[in-house]
This record gives structure tokens, C-alpha cells and sequence, in this order.
């Protein structure tokens, strides 16, 4: 069984219409990659994806959806413990904790990370245009 959990917050915050777009972005973005629905996930990245590992490893968004396809990369479950939004014009930056769990080449990981994404606005639809995490202890 695979499960997603979204935390946004150990505390109270009051999240901004704007902050809300973003966050239900990450929520939707975790569903999809959990999920493995493909068809969803390549509709909400940008073409020219940056998506890096905390393994140091970089993939393209080709590279990325094959190692998904293929069962390189499976993602049991994304659990957002955290998150911060920053916007900049027509982007915006989600910083989050987060633990990830699945499979990889290198076998089973279960990982709590800082995670941040880079959300553009194109065409009133906001897209992930980088992923980058990083291990924590």
C-alpha cells in the first residue's frame, strides 16, 4: 500500500491564497509521483525540467519519467513535514522537510530531506521547473 501524507506545518500558519496554489501544487505533485501517474506528472513539468537527486545525480524530465517507467525510481510514500513559500513575479520557491521513502538502482531508501522546488506560472497553470534535495541527518 502506498501512502502520501501532507504536514505543511508542525505549528499554526496562515497560508495565503497565493501560498495555497503552491502548496496544493506540492500536494499534487507527491499524489502523482506516488501514484506513478505519469500522464499527470509530465503535464505539470516544464519541458526543460531540472530535477536533481540528493544522490548528487541530475535528470532532465526524459530522464526523470523513465527512471519512474522503467521501476529505477519508486516513491512508496512523500511526506511533506514543512513548508515555506517564496514568490518571485511569475515564480515561485517551495522549501520544505520532507521524508521519501521507495526503491531505487541502489536499493531501498527512506530519507528525511530538505527539498526545495521551483514553481513558473505559464499559461495560469503552475509548473515544476527544478527539484533539487538534500540528505539530513
Amino acid at each position: 500500500m502506498r501512502t502520501i501524507l501532507l504536514t505543511l506545518t508542525l505549528c499554526a500558519i496562515s497560508y495565503s491564497a497565493d501560498d495555497q496554489q503552491i502548496i496544493a501544487a506540492e500536494k499534487s505533485w507527491a499524489a502523482a509521483v506516488v501514484a506513478k501517474d505519469f500522464a499527470r506528472l509530465d503535464a505539470m513539468l516544464t519541458p526543460d525540467l531540472i530535477y536533481a537527486h540528493s544522490t548528487g545525480i541530475i535528470d532532465d524530465k526524459t530522464q526523470y519519467l523513465e527512471k519512474m517507467r522503467a521501476g529505477k525510481q519508486n516513491y512508496a510514500g512523500i511526506e511533506h513535514k514543512s513548508t515555506t513559500v517564496r514568490f518571485h513575479a511569475d515564480a515561485a520557491i517551495a522549501h520544505s522537510q520532507i521524508r521519501m521513502h521507495g526503491t531505487n538502482v541502489a536499493g531501498p531508501f527512506n530519507d528525511q530531506l530538505m527539498m526545495m522546488h521551483v514553481w513558473v506560472k505559464s499559461k495560469g497553470k503552475w509548473l515544476l521547473a527544478a527539484h533539487q534535495t538534500t540528505k539530513l541527518p
